[in-house]
């Protein structure tokens, strides 16, 4: 049998770094099935940090190693172990709320791990191998006054989270310019999935909506409902971080649906889904408040449509819709067990 030379090459290598976040196990599943062999860092690879993964069903079809992102011989090592293709790096701590609590903590994770990256690759030689993605935030842009933010839009940040995600937004564009790296920011806005730890408020607004429906008395409290923000649906959003790294020449993006509500809206269309009216079973906790936050959060993704052919698919009502689905599925799972005992 005749074999083409484009079948006989070997398949592309990707490294995830914080593959077992919610990011890192559906882009694993993305590049699974665009025929990559994956390869994944965590700081715990222990089996019960690997839940995302065994949940999407590809636990098994991946290679999960522990690396610190934090400790530039731990980086080296395990880059230079498997010189990757592509170098996606997802990790650092992700909440916004937990970084005023953790400053340093989380411009560690974020900063130092991003140049630890960089530098990685530039010492190791393979700035003409290895395309680098680098996962910024929308929380960087802060208040624009209610104005759609671009790729050509000023930061201003307004927590240690977005600090932190700016300044390594600022070493990949250096490293970019300096030494000719493949490096690219992708700028996301809020993004959703059953993967979602509990800690975000969607997923904790959710969760009570659905233990609310089935009959709960408690009640949910929330800090500032008044906030607006673009919500997307996180499987679409890891096809866009692919796409970054395939075009000629590399360049940051902004991804996100193009439509702004207010998180009250949120919480109506979550207990409206779930035939309840919110304002019986919301409080508002001004324990809950934040420092400091951004009030509108609006984006302007053409870029991406122009550029990559992407484009979100899936509004804010669907991805609602979807959360409550797995919640319900969640919840009729845990019932069935206890059940059984």
């Amino acid at each position: 049998m005749n074999v083409s030379p484009a079948a006989a090459l070997p398949p592309r290598r990707a490294l995830i770094i914080g593959i077992t976040g919610q990011d890192g196990a559906y882009l694993a599943a993305h590049l699974l099935a665009h025929g990559y062999q994956v390869f994944g860092s965590s700081r715990d690879a222990r089996p019960s940090s690997l839940s995302g993964l065994q949940m999407l069903g590809i636990a098994g079809r991946l290679h999960v190693v522990q690396m610190a992102p934090a400790d530039f011989r731990s980086v080296i090592q395990t880059i230079s172990n498997i010189e990757p293709d592509e170098i996606y790096n997802l990790s650092g701590q992700s909440s916004v709320a937990v970084s005023f609590s953790q400053p340093i903590e989380t411009l560690e994770s974020v900063i130092v791990a991003t140049g630890n990256l960089l530098e990685a690759i530039r010492f190791l030689g393979l700035e003409k191998k290895t395309r680098f993605y680098n996962a910024c935030s929308s929380e960087c842009f802060g208040d624009t006054d209610g104005a759609p933010a671009s790729e050509h839009t000023p930061f201003h940040p307004h927590s240690p989270y977005a600090v932190a995600k700016a300044g390594a937004y600022w070493l990949v564009a250096n490293y970019r310019s300096a030494y000719g790296l493949f490096a690219c920011s992708g700028i996301l806005f809020n993004h959703e999935s059953p993967l979602r730890p509990d800690r975000f408020v969607t997923r904790k607004i959710v969760a009570a909506a659905v233990r609310i429906a089935g009959g709960s008395d408690e009640r949910l409290k929330l800090g500032n409902i008044d906030i607006k923000r673009d919500w997307g649906w996180a499987p679409e959003y890891v096809d866009a971080m692919h796409r970054m790294l395939q075009v000629e020449r590399p360049m940051d993006f902004v991804v996100a649906t193009g439509r702004t509500v207010g998180l009250s809206y949120f919480v109506e269309n979550c207990f409206s889904q779930l035939g309840l009216d919110w304002r019986r079973h919301v409080d508002t906790d001004p324990a809950l408040l934040r420092p400091s936050d951004m009030k509108i959060s609006r984006a302007d993704p053409a870029r991406a449509e122009r550029e990559l052919g992407w484009r979100a698919t899936v509004g804010v009502e669907d991805v609602i819709a979807r959360l409550i689905a797995h919640e319900r599925q969640s919840a009729a799972g845990r019932t069935g067990e206890r059940s059984a005992h």
